[in-house]
């Protein structure tokens, strides 16, 4: 069962709603939001019932939830979910949700200032919200570039900053999770990390929001276990993103599985994602699947930007350029209304 607070749900009527519930024997897992409060229940659902806890101070509503992954897996009202991402006392955040179709847009690995402070000022003429790049890479390959460590942290942010995006970024160690929120306004949990239980954990139990990837060998309800495991721990600011997964056609490096998005808000209040240049590896595929991705429903897409494509130390061939770039961001003003999405807004930049 889950147990769903109101939005002016105080700490103490939290704690009588665990206690109650643990006086039966029950567990209960607090997940927040920015917007929501959500009590998972795990226990003997008859003694919940008895409880009678829609009568508490409070609850807003007690809903039954017959799928293992109860903390995100409520597609039902209060709706689904909108993460804000840079949210501070004097910012409203950037949203990613229903509504809004958000651009995710950056240097695949951050290479140098000029190249990064370049490709977000890219990224953000196109209509990008929230900049994504890499300061930690990992690879299949000894010999790929591993990407500048915190140097490229402090650059990602001094380019955040500049151009007034807050920041998006992977980490890959449990020992780093710290280190990278301290730049980050999202941390971002790779597909090859999507069960690394222990990175769930640790990202988990910190006040900022996730974007979780969808692991290429990963079944959707695999994923969306993968997305409970971070909300157990109180973090409910969880974004979805489907990055292609791994079938019998070499043609890329990933299928990008469509048919998940749907899929997924039909299953969970999560916001959903696409991730076209890393299913497809190749640059002039980005358009069409982003197309796809919005016409299919998506919150949003997150693509690779970088001024010389060619040059580029990490996936250069799916990296889009000036010419692209800027036909991307004119398919996503016509075709986004249609969709009744609108475009996120942009905070003003600080000066250079």
């Amino acid at each position: 069962m889950v147990v769903v607070m109101t939005p002016d749900a105080t700490d103490a009527h939290i704690e009588a709603v665990i206690s109650r519930v643990r006086q039966t024997g029950g567990e209960a897992f607090v997940s927040r939001g920015v917007h929501r409060t959500i009590i998972g229940l795990v226990g003997d659902v008859d003694r919940f019932r008895a409880l009678n806890l829609r009568r508490m101070a409070g609850v807003a509503d007690v809903i039954r939830v017959s799928t293992p992954y109860k903390l995100v897996g409520l597609a039902r009202p209060p709706g689904r979910s909108t993460v804000f991402v840079g949210r501070t006392d004097t910012r409203p955040g950037v949203p990613i949700g229903p509504g809004v179709f958000t651009l995710l847009a950056g240097p695949c690995a951050v290479e140098s200032l000029e190249q990064t402070f370049e490709a977000a000022e890219m990224a953000r003429a196109a209509g990008a919200t929230l900049l994504r790049g890499g300061a930690f890479r990992r690879h299949s390959s000894t010999l790929a570039f591993e990407g500048l460590g915190e140097a490229g942290l402090q650059i990602l942010a001094e380019a955040g900053h500049a151009t007034g995006l807050p920041v998006v970024t992977e980490v890959t160690e449990v020992g780093d999770v710290e280190l990278v929120a301290g730049y980050a306004d999202m941390l971002q949990v790779g597909a090859r990390n999507m069960q690394n239980y222990a990175l769930l954990d640790a990202v988990g139990r910190l006040p900022k929001p996730v974007l979780l990837k969808r692991g290429i060998q990963a079944t959707i309800e695999e994923w969306l276990m993968a997305a409970e495991y971070i909300a157990q721990r109180g973090n409910l600011d969880i974004v979805l993103c489907e990055r292609g997964i791994r079938t019998f056609e070499p043609a890329t490096p990933a299928t990008l599985d469509i048919s998940a998005v749907p899929m997924v808000q039909s299953l969970s209040h999560l916001p959903i994602i696409v991730d076209p240049a890393h299913a497809s590896g190749r640059r002039d595929l980005v358009l069409p699947l982003s197309r796809a991705a919005l016409a299919a429903g998506a919150d949003g897409i997150l693509i690779d930007v970088h001024p010389d494509p060619e040059s580029a130390l990490c996936d250069g061939p799916q990296a889009l350029g000036g010419a692209d770039i800027r036909e991307l961001a004119s398919a996503i003003r016509r075709l986004a209304p249609v969709m009744d999405r609108r475009n996120a807004e942009v905070a003003t930049p600080a000066p250079f």
